[in-house]
C-alpha cells in the first residue's frame, strides 16, 4: 500500500453548544419602524467607530484599552449597549484575524505548488501525488510572474500580522464592491444605499442571567411582549417608563418555543439580535442561547444498531443503511438539493434535504449517521488544479463545514449520533469494491452509493474491501472454503468447514459407497432426523 497516506480515525462529532431561533416581527407600525431604523443607525456608527480605535489597537489590546473604550460609549448609548457593542468588535476583529491566517495559508500553499512545477521540464507529465511542469513555455512565463504577485502578497499578509493589522469593512466587502456594478447585480442607487445602511446597522445585545427576562437591553416577555432600552440621545422617543420603547406587536417562535419560554420565565440569559431585509422588506427578531454540550455517546453503543453511510455531493446526498456487519441492507437513498441563488435559498435547501435524512434515519432503527470529515481549504487554489476552473468552483460550492454543523444540530434533538470519518479513498475504494456488486437488473447502483457503503463501514472498523469468494475449484467439498459470516472474534472463522462423513458423491459412482442402501442418506427430500446432513449457509456480500 505504498503512496496512501495514513488514515485519521474515526470518531463521534461533539453536540451543538448553542441554539438559534429566528421569528419575524409582524404587524409593526411605522413608528416603530422609524424607531428601530434610527436606533440602529445610531448603535451602528458607534459601532464603526469602535471597531476603527480596535483596528488601530492592533496587537497593544488589553483588558484596560477594552474598558476605556467601553466607558467612552457609555454617555450616547447605556452601559449595558457599550457592552455588546464592544463585545462585537472584539468578535468581528477575532475573526478578521483568523481570515487573514487562512489568506496566509492559502497563499503558501499555493507559492509551493508553481515553485514544484516550475522546477520540472516544460511538458512533463505529473502523478496522482504531484503535478507536473506546465504544458508550455507561454505558460511557464505567466506562472513566474504569477509567482512574484502571490509572494508579494504573502510578504504583505506576513506584515500586516505581524503588526496586527486587519482589514474590515462594516456591511460586506462584497456589498461595498456591488456599488460599482449596480446594473450587473440589478440594483439601483437608491435600493443599494438601503441595503447598505441596514446591513451596518446594529440591534443586538447580549443575555444575563438573573436580570428580568435574561436581557435588560431587548426584553421579550413570555406573553412576546418586546420592548428595547433606547440610547441616551433617543431616550425622548421612549413610550414606557425607565427609557424604554415598547414595540406594537407580540412575537413568538414556533420553534424550541416552549425551551425559549422557560428561559426566558427563570431569567436566564437569552441573546436577540434585530435584523432588516430589504428586499422582502420585514423585520426578523432571532433569540440565541447557550446549552451545555451533551456527552458524546460510545462509539460500540453508536453502532449498535447499524449505521447510515452519507455521501455528500454537489447536487445531493447518497445514503446508504448498513446493517452491524457492515452489509448494506435495503435500496440506497438520495436527497437532492439545489446549491444556486441566495445564500438563505442554499441554506434552506441543505435544511431540507437533512430534514429528510434524518426522518429516513429514525425509520431504519439505526443511532448513527457517517459523513466524511471534509475541508477543501487546501483543494481550491487555481494553483493545485490549474485550468480545471469547473472543478474549483464544484469543490467552492459545497458548504461541508456547514452541512456537517447544522446536521449535528439537527440531530441532537433525534438522539442520533454523527460520526465522522476520514474521507481518503472513500469514493475511488467504494466504487473499486461494491458499485459492480450492487448493481442488478432493477437496480442501477452509482459511485456515489458505493461511496455511501464504504463511508458506513469505514465507521464501524470494517475495511471497505469486500471478502472474495474463494477460487471456483474451492467451493466445492475437495477443500472447502472459510466462513465469512463469522464474526471477527470468533475462534476458527478462518478455518475450513467441518469434514462430512463419507465418501464424496462426486467421486463415487452410483450404487457404491458406504451409503448406497440407504436411500435416505442419498436422496435429501426423504432423510430423516438422525441423518441431518451439515449445510452451507448463504454467502454475504461481506464480514
Amino acid at each position: 500500500m505504498g503512496g496512501l497516506r495514513e488514515l485519521a480515525g474515526s470518531f463521534v462529532v461533539p453536540g451543538p453548544s448553542g441554539v438559534a431561533v429566528r421569528t419575524r416581527l409582524k404587524q409593526l407600525t411605522s413608528a416603530d419602524e422609524k424607531v428601530l431604523a434610527l436606533v440602529g443607525g445610531h448603535l451602528g456608527s458607534l459601532a464603526s467607530r469602535d471597531l476603527k480605535v480596535r483596528c488601530a489597537d492592533g496587537l497593544g489590546h488589553s483588558a484596560e484599552t477594552w474598558a476605556a473604550r467601553k466607558r467612552g460609549l457609555t454617555p450616547v448609548s447605556s452601559s449595558r449597549w457599550a457592552g455588546s457593542l464592544t463585545k462585537a468588535t472584539h468578535d468581528q476583529w477575532a475573526l478578521a484575524r483568523r481570515g487573514q491566517l487562512a489568506h496566509i495559508q492559502s497563499l503558501e500553499a499555493g507559492i509551493r505548488a508553481i515553485v514544484h512545477r516550475l522546477s520540472l521540464p516544460v511538458g512533463q507529465k505529473g502523478s496522482k501525488q504531484a503535478p507536473g511542469g506546465y504544458r508550455s513555455k507561454r505558460e511557464w512565463h505567466a506562472k513566474t510572474r504569477r509567482l512574484h504577485v502571490l509572494e508579494d502578497r504573502l510578504e504583505r499578509a506576513r506584515a500586516d500580522r505581524e503588526a496586527g493589522t486587519v482589514h474590515v469593512v462594516r456591511g460586506g466587502k462584497c456589498l461595498a464592491r456591488t456599488r460599482h456594478q449596480l446594473p450587473a447585480a440589478q440594483l439601483t442607487e437608491d435600493g443599494w444605499r438601503r441595503r447598505w445602511e441596514a446591513e451596518r446597522w446594529f440591534l443586538q445585545a447580549d443575555g444575563e442571567s438573573g436580570k428580568r427576562y435574561g436581557n435588560e437591553t431587548i426584553r421579550i416577555s413570555p406573553d412576546g411582549e418586546v420592548s428595547i432600552k433606547l440610547p441616551a440621545p433617543l431616550a425622548d422617543l421612549a413610550n414606557a417608563p425607565h427609557g424604554r420603547y415598547v414595540l406594537a406587536t407580540q412575537v413568538r417562535f414556533l420553534h424550541r418555543g416552549q425551551e425559549w419560554a422557560d428561559r426566558v420565565a427563570a431569567n436566564r440569559a437569552v441573546a436577540y439580535r434585530i435584523h432588516y431585509d430589504t428586499g422582502r422588506d420585514r423585520w426578523y427578531l432571532t433569540a440565541s442561547w447557550q446549552i451545555p454540550v451533551a456527552k458524546t455517546i460510545p462509539m460500540a453503543a453508536a453502532l449498535a444498531h447499524g449505521v447510515v453511510g452519507v455521501d455528500m455531493n454537489a447536487d445531493h446526498l447518497a445514503a446508504w443503511r448498513l446493517d452491524v456487519h457492515g452489509n448494506p441492507t435495503g435500496h440506497p437513498h438520495r436527497f437532492f438539493y439545489d446549491l444556486t441563488g441566495t445564500a438563505p435559498h442554499r441554506d434552506a435547501q441543505v435544511r431540507h434535504a437533512l430534514t429528510r435524512l434524518l426522518h429516513w434515519a429514525r425509520s431504519c432503527g439505526v443511532k448513527a449517521i457517517a459523513v466524511e470529515d471534509l475541508d477543501f481549504g487546501a483543494e481550491k487554489t487555481r494553483e493545485k488544479h490549474g485550468r480545471r476552473k469547473g472543478f474549483r468552483q464544484l469543490i467552492s460550492g459545497m458548504p461541508t463545514g456547514r452541512l456537517r454543523a447544522r446536521l449535528t444540530s439537527m440531530a441532537d434533538q433525534t438522539g442520533i449520533a454523527i460520526i465522522a470519518v476520514d474521507p481518503a479513498y472513500t469514493s475511488r475504494w467504494g466504487a473499486q469494491h461494491w458499485q459492480k456488486p450492487l448493481t442488478s437488473n432493477t437496480r442501477k447502483t452509482t459511485r456515489h452509493d458505493a461511496a455511501a457503503v464504504a463511508i458506513g463501514r469505514r465507521a464501524q472498523g470494517h475495511p471497505i474491501r469486500r471478502r472474495m469468494a474463494p477460487p471456483p475449484h474451492d467451493r466445492s467439498d475437495r477443500a472447502g472454503h472459510r466462513t465469512v459470516q463469522a464474526r471477527p472474534g470468533v475462534l476458527g472463522r478462518e478455518g475450513t468447514r467441518p469434514r462430512i462423513p463419507g465418501p464424496r458423491t462426486r467421486s463415487v459412482r452410483a450404487g457404491c459407497g458406504a451409503n448406497a442402501g440407504n436411500q435416505n442418506a442419498q436422496h435429501r427430500s426423504g432423510r430423516s432426523a438422525e441423518h441431518e446432513f451439515w449445510q452451507q449457509d448463504s454467502l454475504p456480500l461481506s464480514l
